[in-house]
């Protein structure tokens, strides 16, 4: 049985082999992720010793922006990815950060509701960006990723 008490999050070392099998569960392109990977933070939820979820962060000035956060799918619907995010919450609160972002596709509809259910608000809706940062089209839910929608949370 799978608890969260049995789960541990912590920032990966940079020795440490890169979870690309889960990232890409998140956003299909390795350019992107290399490039958010080069400026951010991982950190990896641990069970087992086991990695089954991560997300990743880059710091903005006084700003923290989750590029990419994501549960294994054996592991979703548990309380886990919004375990990630109390945690992304709790190290940008005690850092000193005054708000989280974090962006997703208008599809994105389980998303939008555990994002919005753990104190992110609607920010802006950047135009037509899946489309033109990807070359291929993505669909979740049957609905064509065309849009990214930014939340953010104030922390301070």
């Amino acid at each position: 049985m799978t608890t969260l008490q049995d789960t541990t999050i912590r920032k990966l070392n940079a020795q440490e082999k890169i979870p690309y099998d889960l990232l890409l569960l998140a956003d299909p392109s390795v350019v992107a992720i290399n490039a958010y990977l080069s400026s951010g933070e991982l950190y990896v939820m641990e069970q087992d010793q086991q990695v089954i979820g991560l997300y990743v962060w880059v710091k903005d000035g006084d700003t923290l922006e989750i590029k990419n956060i994501v549960v294994h799918p054996s592991f979703q619907g548990k309380g886990f990815g919004k375990m990630l995010l109390q945690d992304a919450t709790h190290r940008g609160r005690i850092n000193g950060y005054r708000r989280l972002c974090i962006g997703t596709g208008n599809s994105s509809i389980a998303q939008l509701y555990l994002y919005q259910r753990q104190g992110f608000e609607m920010a802006a809706i950047i135009k037509d960006y899946f489309t033109t940062n990807y070359q291929e089209p993505i669909y979740e839910n049957g609905i064509q990723c065309r849009h990214m929608i930014m939340l953010e949370k104030r922390l301070s």
